[in-house]
């Protein structure tokens, strides 16, 4: 089925005629990249838009920093789902890291289960992946791989930010952190007014206090 035409002159950012790559970075464990990932699946299927997913690391990123003791052991448990995504999309292609995503993310976030080796093999096995990928989770072998990856996110937009990182046509930012995740075309307004204000020179940042916690609904 297509993607419905939006009304002329209704939205104030350009849609292109050509569908654009949304190149999302995310790391599975972190709750507010999988509402803004749900969000960009939604803006599929009202815009003219086709999301390609990419791996980064919270722990990575957070690796050098002074950190709270929970978050610190939060993050040292948080290497484990990443690396099981680089390994499978190195062995069996990126375009499973859209679905091992979802089988994962749905775990940690909408059924708060444990981010450990069972929930883990659990998602490889719904998306027909080898559980032995979930041999890597303590293998720092592909972390190379792992933060090239992030790299070629995150330089993009600096690293005082986290997940998730968007980047379109030369577009590059950080967020939206949104919840619950918009649908319909509510997400292809949200979408339209993100490309706006992120693709006007000089602008840097546009945020206000989160005053709830994500919503999975």
């Amino acid at each position: 089925m297509s993607k419905p035409t939006p009304e002329p002159g209704r939205h104030a950012a350009p849609v292109a005629d050509a569908a654009m790559v949304a190149d999302f970075w995310f790391d599975p464990v972190c709750p507010w990249a999988w509402l803004s990932s749900r969000w960009l699946l939604e803006v599929e299927k009202v815009r003219n838009v086709t999301p390609a997913w990419h791996v980064m690391s919270l722990s990575y990123l957070n690796q050098d920093r002074d950190l709270p003791e929970d978050y610190r052991a939060l993050m040292d448990r948080s290497w484990g789902p990443v690396r099981v995504c680089v390994a499978a999309a190195q062995q069996h292609g990126d375009e499973v890291l859209g679905p091992l995503y979802t089988a994962l993310g749905r775990r940690f976030h909408v059924e708060n289960r444990e981010r450990d080796r069972a929930t883990v093999e659990e998602a490889l096995t719904e998306v027909g992946l080898p559980t032995s990928l979930a041999d890597l989770m303590d293998s720092g072998d592909l972390d190379d791989a792992l933060r090239k990856s992030h790299h070629e996110g995150m330089d993009q937009v600096g690293l005082d930010v986290g997940t998730p990182v968007i980047s379109v046509e030369g577009v590059a930012f950080f967020g939206p952190i949104v919840t619950p995740a918009p649908t319909g075309e509510a997400a292809g307004r949200l979408w339209d007014g993100v490309l706006l204000v992120a693709g006007t020179d000089g602008f840097y940042e546009l945020k206000r206090t989160r005053d709830r916690d994500p919503v999975f609904d």
